[in-house]
C-alpha cells in the first residue's frame, strides 16, 4: 500500500474511536462541533468514513485535550488549519501559550509530588522505628 493509498483509507467510525481511544459520541461530537480540519466523508448510506489522516488530527486533538487545552482554543486550532497556509505565526502562538500553561502545571505537580514523598518519608521512618504513633494526631 502507497502513502497516498494509506492516507485515504476509509475507516469506519468504530475503527477511528479503536485508533483514537475516543468513543463513538466523541467523534460526533468532535465533528459537531468543528474540531475536524475536513469534512468527514459520508457513504451513500449515510454512515461516516474516515481517512488516516483524520486519525492522525484526532489524535493531536486527544493529547491537546487530554493536556487541558480548552475547547475553544482546540476549536481555534482546527479553524487555522482549516484556513491552510499563512496563519503558521497564529498556531504557534496558541501552541506555545498552550505549552507554557502544561509547563506550569508540570511545574505545580513536581512540587506537590516533592512534598508527598517527602511525606512518605516522614511516615516510613517513624514506622521503621516503631515511633508512629501519635504521627500527626489532631485528637490527640
Amino acid at each position: 500500500m502507497t502513502t497516498t493509498e494509506a492516507a485515504v483509507q476509509s475507516l469506519s467510525i468504530g475503527e477511528v474511536a479503536e485508533q483514537t481511544g475516543l468513543s463513538v459520541h466523541a467523534l460526533r461530537f468532535y465533528e459537531r462541533e468543528g474540531l475536524l480540519v475536513g469534512p468527514v466523508q459520508r457513504t451513500p448510506g449515510g454512515r461516516r468514513r474516515y481517512t488516516s489522516y483524520d486519525v492522525d488530527w484526532l489524535l493531536i486533538c486527544v493529547k491537546l485535550r487530554e493536556s487541558g487545552m480548552p475547547l475553544a482554543d482546540l476549536k481555534h486550532f482546527a479553524e487555522l488549519v482549516r484556513q491552510g497556509p499563512g496563519n503558521e505565526e497564529a498556531r504557534l502562538r496558541l501552541l506555545d501559550a498552550h505549552r507554557q500553561r502544561v509547563d506550569a502545571q508540570i511545574q505545580a505537580l513536581e512540587e506537590c509530588r516533592s512534598v508527598i514523598a517527602w511525606k512518605v518519608d516522614v511516615y516510613a521512618e517513624h514506622l521503621a522505628r516503631g515511633e508512629a504513633n501519635g504521627l500527626w494526631d489532631p485528637t490527640t
